[in-house]
């Protein structure tokens, strides 16, 4: 394989971007990874007692991330965000007005191999959203196993992330306070086995939770679609019913996440490596969805709602997808 080098001479900017970026992947594959054995290296260590007055701190702090978080806008406010959004670059861009008297549940597509559009937009401040939605504060719902590693769970609370916990979205759903949005990646892990440059396939069919806790709360569905998430990788063949896609999703059934076998750029050169490849993101949202609140709905008003929103996302889809990048000749594909 050929290698193809980065020039000598970039753009200070340009260099601020890719370090940007290699921290944010770093954050995301190994941080929780290395918080967890800071602690364990204290605890057996001269310095035993931050860890014991940690788990003291963690035990009564535990409902914390179930219940809306501590987000922290010195953190979403970091210039490093301002650099990460600016690499490939992240945009938001706004099809309807919001009010900010309600709440709302955007349901988030695709989810790409390490959910970029999502984060750039929904956990810093660098690409307008508080701007474009006045009023309305965003909450990220990710898996719930990473608010269970000493330290790393503050940093990314100070984000906006909270559990994907049925517990979780009612909270924020339900808050006497509107203007609160649960943003939830609807495919999950599940879907990053399918995120594939020029692929457009969305987990979706079986995904009707998200649909009923809009309906007993009375939140407004918003689909988003994040066009580019998943052209920032490539991944090796896994199509349903080969060898690596069966360990993949029986890895997937074990642990709740899975492990998708990506590669991208480098930092020096260009032909491979673990950065994302510099593709612009598009994130629209779209219109919502009217839903009446309902405590107790029945599987077909639930499957009635899911229908619409499943026709609302691909209108939306259909409408911006050559505007973003996509060819004509490429439709969604629901499994």
């Amino acid at each position: 394989m050929k290698v193809e080098f980065a020039p000598l001479k970039i753009p200070l900017a340009r260099r601020l971007q890719t370090a940007a970026v290699l921290q944010w992947v770093f954050s995301f594959v190994l941080l929780a990874q290395c918080c967890c054995m800071i602690f364990i290296i204290f605890l057996f260590g001269d310095y035993w007692v931050i860890s014991v007055f940690y788990a003291l701190w963690l035990y009564l702090d535990w409902e914390t991330p179930h219940t809306g978080g501590r987000r922290s806008q010195w953190i979403r406010q970091w210039t490093v965000w301002k650099y990460f959004t600016e690499y490939f670059p992240i945009h938001l861009i706004k099809t309807s007005d919001l009010d900010p008297s309600q709440n709302y549940l955007f349901g988030f597509h695709p989810h790409g191999v390490l959910v970029a559009g999502a984060f750039g937009n929904f956990c810093t401040e660098h690409t307008g959203f508080k701007t474009l939605f006045p009023g309305l504060t965003p909450y990220l719902h990710i898996f719930h196993f990473w608010f269970k590693c000493p330290f790393f769970r503050d940093y990314i609370m100070g984000g906006g992330m909270v559990t994907s916990s049925k517990k979780s979205v009612s909270h924020v759903l339900s808050s006497e306070k509107s203007g609160n949005v649960a943003v939830i990646v609807i495919g999950g892990a599940e879907e990053s086995l399918d995120a594939h440059p020029g692929s457009m396939t969305l987990s979706i069919l079986r995904r009707k939770g998200f649909i009923k806790m809009a309906l007993k709360h009375g939140a407004q569905l918003v689909p988003v679609f994040s066009f580019g998430e998943n052209e920032l990788y490539k991944q090796i063949a896994n199509p349903k019913g080969s060898s690596l896609r069966t360990w993949q999703d029986k890895f997937r059934n074990i642990m709740g996440f899975t492990l998708p076998l990506f590669h991208g750029r480098g930092i020096f050169q260009y032909s491979f490596g673990f950065l994302p490849f510099r593709k612009p993101i598009y994130t629209v949202v779209g219109s919502p969805i009217a839903v009446k609140q309902n405590l107790s709905p029945s599987p077909e008003e639930i499957d009635h709602l899911h229908q619409k929103y499943l026709q609302e996302l691909k209108k939306l889809f259909d409408q911006n997808k050559e505007r973003y990048g996509i060819p004509e000749k490429i439709s969604l594909i629901f499994t």
